[in-house]
């Protein structure tokens, strides 16, 4: 087979960054070429799969006594139409999804069980991907990931031991696309509401002489947004290096992507423009010289990230094998405001001198940004038998960041020069950890699970309380369980784990500086029968210091936290999946909690006051999905997606003003494959109607409160407010995909 890609508008979409330049440019380069394609044997590398061990050691199997869900490129595949992975994984149990822009696309966010991004652990091929300091992950700086994703697993609770930030809630890893034995291409388009669009190319050479193998993949994804000028632009790219021996797998991996986006993070507090007014956007928004409202076109945050990984695998024997990866990550942007009547002591300004008069604000133009490397090393010793597995593991990774801001532009000259900072501070972290666990069958019918880490974190920063932060963190996770098969179809299992996790960033400028403490008690029960598999577990989570949402958020739309002393969270969930015919699947899921702060404080109207047991913010008691598929014909899907979340608080005080109503959607999915006897192998039409009811409903939202004079001179009143992120009301995406 002979392939041809004319791809000279693709060198349009992204300029490689210096780094990486030569392997990027060669990479896009191959794609222009005429590629070979030869008939090749499957080596020996397939009776054991070396790309899965990037992974084994951060994945739960079916004897592993935790909670997990796996899905596959195949599975995101029909609805992979330009939304971010949060939102293509909003029907799995316990998970809650919500998005700036309204329509899925730019800044979207996920909780599991009431715990959101900061407190998921995130890997990329068992390569940690939260952010250091804020512990958060961001998939709009790497657009289309999901097309590079061969499979992600969600673990829920604290999971087994793996790299990076603390797992408070769940750990999701993903394993990025294996090698292909042949050549091949695609080519991907879509289009939908509000001017969004999608555009992916995908190539591989095959394994040439049966041992080396190039692919990539160019994406660009576009979107107005839902919400007013909540604009999106998404440049991203994917490739990888392979080599294949007989026991030897090496993959060279260098990702990332660009992204900016119009500003949509402050929401809306007006009852009568969200009644009235749902797209209204507060961002960008001044007066000017004649009092008339206006906004500042370039309110965006703007941000580069690029990410190089080197994998070795080796198989030493039937029984052992080892991985053992290193990583960079080169992140650097901004975000940029309009700042109106600014005062200009707070920006490092002198007042400007207008008329003999001194003016001490006016309005300004800031840059507030982030410059960071992260970089280390993980590697695991793993042994496998028919009675079980042990793996040794860990890896030590650094962090060094800059802060620093710039005012670029004043309404009044003053003293200050263009590249001036009036804010210019550091931060380093090292997180190094080390753990030990196995699985191991006892008994014909039990099998024993233990899993010990050690995990050590410094954390050195300034500019962030009057004297800088220089901490020390020791952590023992131990974790232990048990699964019992009943039969050949019934397994039962349970699992303790602790988990410790260090403060944010933003924790310490909060005045949270207590580590948090977690203890996880996991109780379940599968099922695997020839029509039906069913998961039931239970769970009880008790921490000690969790960090809450206060539900307030911060100058830059940032969440604020606070440590709640003593909280738990208690629920138990079920997903299945019901062939009901041979033509029509039901995969239902349900999640029912309750989360709660244990007597919790609060100051209201001057006073320290207990408010007794309150519910934990963002934590719905409630929460259903379900996908119900047809494949009335070969080739034909399509799928009917439901999502119901609960009614929640966005505070910890149990106010009314901070109920978060409960909602409702329906999306609609339909994928149409068939194959065709040309160079095109396959030509699949894909269609997916989000809120199909037109409902309209606020997923996300914040609640603060402060303190003012009271109705008599000395007394204090404490005032609340609200804050929503509207959500879209009925809209589509249409694409097409070419696989050759």
């Amino acid at each position: 087979m002979k392939m041809y890609l004319n791809t000279a508008w693709l060198l349009s979409l992204i300029a490689p960054r210096k780094a990486g330049q030569t392997l990027l440019t060669t990479g896009i380069a191959l794609l222009s070429v005429t590629a070979y394609a030869q008939e090749v044997k499957k080596d020996s590398t397939d009776a054991y799969k070396l790309d899965e061990v990037l992974v084994q050691s951060v994945r739960a199997t079916a004897q592993t006594p935790v909670t997990f869900s796996n899905i596959t490129q195949k599975d995101l595949a029909p609805r992979n139409l330009g939304q971010d992975i949060p939102v293509l994984l909003n029907v799995l149990p316990s998970v809650v999804t919500t998005t700036d822009a309204g329509n899925g696309i730019g800044y979207t966010y996920m909780r599991v069980r009431g715990s959101d991004a900061s407190r998921i652990n995130v890997t990329l091929n068992g390569i940690p991907y939260n952010d250091a300091e804020s512990q958060g992950t961001f998939w709009v700086n790497l657009g289309d990931f999901a097309s590079s994703a061969q499979s992600i697993q969600l673990q829920r609770g604290v999971g087994t031991s793996t790299n990076g930030a603390g797992a408070f809630g769940a750990s999701l890893n993903v394993l990025t696309d294996s090698y292909s034995h042949e050549a091949g291409g695609e080519i991907a388009n879509s289009f939908g509401s509000f001017n969004s669009r999608k555009h992916t190319v995908k190539f591989t050479t095959g394994l040439l002489a049966n041992r080396f193998e190039l692919a990539g993949r160019l994406s660009n994804i576009v979107s107005e947004g839902y919400i007013d000028r909540a604009s999106a632009d998404l440049k991203s790219y994917f490739l990888q290096g392979t080599y294949v021996g007989n026991t030897t797998l090496v993959k060279a991996l260098v990702f990332g992507g660009t992204e900016k986006t119009y500003q949509a993070w402050n929401g809306l507090e007006d009852p009568e423009k969200l009644a009235n007014n749902r797209t209204y956007n507060v961002s960008g928004q001044y007066t000017d010289e004649e009092g008339n409202i206006r906004f500042y076109d370039n309110e965006t945050d703007n941000y580069r990230q690029d990410h190089y990984q080197l994998h070795w695998s080796e198989k030493l024997s039937g029984s052992w094998n080892t991985n053992v990866a290193l990583h960079y990550t080169k992140g650097s942007g901004y975000f940029e405001n309009y700042r109106d009547g600014a005062d200009f002591a707070e920006y490092g300004l002198q007042p400007a001198i207008i008329n003999g008069v001194a003016v001490s604000a006016g309005d300004l133009i800031t840059q507030k940004w982030l410059d960071n490397d992260f970089y280390g090393t993980t590697f695991s010793v793993n042994y496998n038998h028919s009675k079980g597995n042990i793996i040794l593991g860990g890896g030590w990774n650094r962090y060094d960041g800059s802060h620093f801001g710039k005012v670029i532009w004043s309404e009044y000259s003053g003293n200050r020069r263009p590249d001036d900072r009036y804010y210019d501070d550091t931060a380093r972290k090292t997180d190094f950890n080390i753990f030990g666990k196995a699985t191991w069958q006892v008994l014909e019918k039990l099998s024993l699970f233990g899993d010990l880490q050690y995990r050590k974190v410094t954390y050195k920063a300034d500019g962030v309380l009057a004297e800088p932060v220089d901490d020390v963190f020791d952590f023992f996770n131990p974790k232990a369980g048990f699964t019992y098969t009943l039969n050949s179809k019934n397994n039962i299992y349970f699992s303790y784990a602790r988990a410790n996790r260090e403060p944010r960033r933003d924790d310490y400028e909060n005045g949270s500086f207590k580590p948090e403490r977690l203890n996880d008690f996991e109780l379940g029960w599968r099922y695997a029968g020839n029509k039906v598999k069913l998961n039931l577990n239970g769970y009880y989570m008790r921490y000690k210091d969790q960090l809450v949402l206060t539900g307030a958020l911060n100058d830059v739309g940032a969440p604020i936290y606070t440590n709640s002393g003593d909280s738990y969270r208690l629920g138990v969930e079920a997903d299945a999946v019901i062939a009901l015919t041979d033509k029509i699947i039901f995969s239902p899921n349900v999640a029912i909690s309750t989360n709660k702060n244990i007597d919790f404080y609060f100051q209201r109207d001057g006073q320290l006051q207990n408010l007794g047991n309150t519910n934990i913010a963002f934590s719905p008691n409630v929460v259903v999905g379900s996908i119900l598929t047809f494949l009335p014909v070969k080739g034909l899907q399509l799928s009917l997606l439901n999502k119901f979340v609960g009614e929640q608080y966005m505070g910890n005080i149990d106010s009314e003003q901070s109920k978060l109503d409960s909602y409702a959607t329906t999306d609609l999915n339909v994928s149409y494959e068939f194959r065709t006897n040309t160079f095109v192998k396959t030509i699949t039409l894909s269609g997916l109607v989000n809120n199909v009811f037109n409902y309209e409903y606020e997923s996300n939202g914040y609640f603060y409160t402060y303190d003012a004079e009271g109705p008599t001179p000395g007394s204090v009143q404490t005032f609340e407010g609200a804050g929503y992120y509207p959500q879209a009301g009925i809209n589509f995406l249409l694409g097409a995909t070419l696989k050759f």
